[in-house]
């Protein structure tokens, strides 16, 4: 068998015929260079498209929220399904064999856990006989199913981590994923314009990317990666060349070349600060039943500082509401700050460097943004400051740890 490669194929670029067709010229042109190809594809379009997944879970709220998973994971997968009918469809129109499965007819077995489970393993038999008839296999993303025949959903962006445990279980020689930006960006562009492509980077950078609010590559997507050791291609389509290519890197937290400690920087925009003030002597115990009481009631927090007269820590904007309530409720005194933000640096180069906060601190001081409250890790730093301040301070770190410029790369050495 030829190799493989695994393309996978993001929601805006199917929505139209167009879209579909210059994926479908893609598909083709791999083909043609010899080698065998798998397509990955997401639900056709964004929030008010007839098929995109936004609009599917609008279709059930309209009946009612209260949606059960089992109910909310059938729909859901219908959307990835008739992007993939297409996609087959056109390919075989232009003269390319092509098949349409599903997840589960792919032989992808999942957990249970409706709504956001995660792929067990993959049964590449099926896929294996259709490309040894020299046919492309389109594989609906985001979706499985349970050992009892569950179809189940992946969570939001789960298409790329369908790309990735497939490259991983047919040991494909690249996964491709395309979407409508050049690749990874040092920022978004959005607040940063002089924000660009990131040529190479870690998974783990990634990952921290990701977690930290960067809309890159789905956090599980990347675990998969760094586990197998997949490699990683996210770029425009129609481009032949550029993108950012994701490695495993030559070790946990070490940097691909010695440059700027910082590779690229996220933020996450809808955020407030809460503050729980210690009014007696008796209160000394209370923050854990206040941790508690959020966690009983599904509420995340993020920045959390313990000092001895105050908690403080931040929550979605969405879940203020209720958490000041449930706490104000418990007798705790709370104070809920202003909107907010969470900047936030990457870069496995930070390790054991000194001086990168007091650099973080300078640039934003000298851009006359209030820090509000800082964390850190090895790779990692993010500031909380005031939501209007957010793209100031966006453009102030990403000016001081020099972004905007190319590094050297190591793009041919790590390949």
């Amino acid at each position: 068998m030829p190799s493989i490669i695994v393309q996978k194929y993001g929601g805006s670029l199917l929505a139209t015929t167009e879209g579909r067709e210059e994926a479908a010229r893609q598909i083709i042109t791999t083909r043609n260079a010899g080698s065998a190809v798998i397509a990955v594809a997401s639900a056709i379009g964004r929030e008010g498209d007839p098929y995109a997944t936004d609009t599917l879970i609008t279709l059930l709220h309209d009946v009612d929220p209260r949606v059960d998973p089992r109910t909310m994971d059938l729909l859901l997968s219908t959307g990835e399904i008739i992007s993939t009918a297409l996609l087959a469809h056109m390919l075989v129109r232009m003269g390319c064999p092509a098949v349409a499965l599903t997840g589960a007819q792919a032989g992808i077995l999942t957990t249970d856990e409706h709504t956001d489970a995660r792929v067990l393993s993959i049964d590449a038999a099926v896929i294996r006989r259709y490309l040894e008839r020299g046919e492309v296999v389109v594989i609906a993303g985001f979706q499985g199913v349970t050992p009892d025949g569950e179809i189940t959903t992946l969570g939001r962006g789960g298409s790329d981590t369908t790309a990735v445990a497939l490259g991983a279980a047919l040991g494909a020689d690249v996964v491709e994923i395309y979407k409508d930006v050049e690749g990874i960006m040092t920022a978004d562009p959005k607040f940063v314009p002089a924000a660009r492509p990131i040529e190479t980077i870690t998974y783990d950078e990634v990952s921290q990317m990701a977690a930290l609010g960067a809309k890159v590559l789905h956090p599980r997507a990347a675990d998969l990666g760094r586990e197998h050791d997949v490699r990683l291609v996210i770029k425009r389509l129609g481009r032949s060349n550029g993108g950012t290519l994701i490695v495993k890197g030559p070790g946990l937290g070490v940097p691909i070349s010695d440059g700027r400690p910082v590779i690229g920087l996220a933020h996450v925009p809808a955020v407030v600060q809460l503050k729980i003030r210690r009014t007696s002597e008796r209160d000394l115990g209370r923050p854990m039943l206040a941790l508690q009481t959020l966690a009983e009631h599904g509420i995340s927090i993020d920045l959390i500082n313990l000092l001895p007269e105050v908690l403080v820590f931040t929550v979605q904007e969405e879940a203020v509401s209720r958490a000041a309530n449930l706490l104000s409720e418990r007798g705790f005194n709370v104070t809920v700050s202003e909107p907010c933000a969470k900047v936030s640096i990457i870069g496995a180069g930070m390790r054991g460097r000194p001086g990168v906060m007091a650099r973080v601190v300078r640039a934003l001081h000298t851009a006359g943004v209030d820090i509000l409250q800082t964390a850190d890790s090895h790779t990692t730093i993010s500031c909380l400051v005031q939501r209007g301040q957010m793209e100031r301070a966006l453009r102030a770190l990403h000016d001081e740890f020099e972004l905007a410029k190319e590094v050297a790369s190591q793009r041919e050495s790590e390949g």
